[in-house]
């Protein structure tokens, strides 16, 4: 999926978390705790696990892997409730002590987009640090728009709303915009029924980090190609800190510009054939 859907699916589906958050937090109200901040970590816990949750199943959306799309869902939808626990006492705590004043808001709910752009950071190809970092200025940003349109639309429930929809939107098109803007490493679909998606690589990157096998079976492959000549780990990339090797591990091989091997050192925009599925190796130095 190219980058533009890959920013668009994060940003619908944090979106869509936002307004199940307040839906959810809307139903079940401050009054239900003897106290306000801990009715405000289960209100906060909500809202986050809600976002969280949507903006990991929108990296299964992105892979049209299923099984990776769960795995996502479950890990960031966790630590976006972690997060978002800690986020709404934080926000208010800084608002009363800053006299009432927006910037506390803004920071708590900074404070949820790092916690969820570091869970993004482990379920997709790009690493923590740029998780982390895509979701604190998401958060940031999202904050500060939904404490704006909190204080300028008059009906109090629809703000919350629309606040929460753009703090969830902002959260996870910031976390996909800056894995891309960032990115050294990645591989594009060029042919096939995923022709068109982009899969990046730096998670594997480093020397002693994991490596990264493209196949057809969605348990044991990170870049999963629906090709029935594909095997179910059909090759693996492997990390050497500055470059990739690719490693064939099939019965019928793998070809890079036309020419079998069986492991090699990769160059940007050499083109990998797998099975019928033609892949273009990406890289920046």
């Amino acid at each position: 999926m190219t980058r533009q859907m890959r920013l668009f699916f994060y940003g619908v589906l944090g979106a869509i978390g936002g307004l199940i958050g307040w839906h959810a937090s809307n139903l079940l109200g401050l009054s239900f705790a003897p106290s306000i901040y801990v009715a405000e970590v289960v209100l906060g816990a909500m809202i986050g696990l809600s976002i969280g949750a949507c903006i990991g199943l929108a990296e299964g959306i992105v892979r049209r892997n299923l099984a990776q799309g769960l795995r996502a869902f479950v890990i960031t939808g966790g630590l976006g409730l972690a997060g978002g626990a800690m986020a709404l006492p934080v926000s208010e705590g800084f608002f009363q002590l800053l006299g009432g004043g927006a910037i506390g808001r803004v920071v708590g709910w900074g404070l949820f987009g790092l916690v969820t752009g570091l869970a993004a950071g482990f379920t997709a190809g790009t690493q923590r640090w740029k998780g982390a970092l895509g979701g604190i200025l998401g958060g940031l940003l999202g904050g500060a728009l939904f404490s704006g349109i909190y204080t300028l639309v008059r009906s109090t429930q629809l703000g919350k709303a629309l606040g929460f929809i753009l703090l969830g939107a902002a959260v996870g098109a910031f976390i996909a915009l800056i894995a891309y803007l960032l990115s050294r490493a990645w591989i594009e679909v060029k042919s096939g029924k995923m022709k068109g998606s982009e899969f990046i690589l730096d998670k594997f990157l480093p020397l002693t980090g994991p490596s990264a096998f493209i196949g057809s079976d969605s348990l044991k492959s990170e870049i999963v190609l629906p090709d029935p000549d594909i095997a179910p780990q059909h090759a693996m990339l492997k990390g050497h800190g500055t470059h990739f090797t690719l490693k064939d591990m099939s019965l019928s091989g793998t070809y890079i510009n036309g020419k079998k091997i069986e492991q090699t050192k990769l160059s940007d925009k050499q083109v990998i054939r797998v099975g019928n599925t033609e892949l273009i190796y990406h890289e920046k130095r």
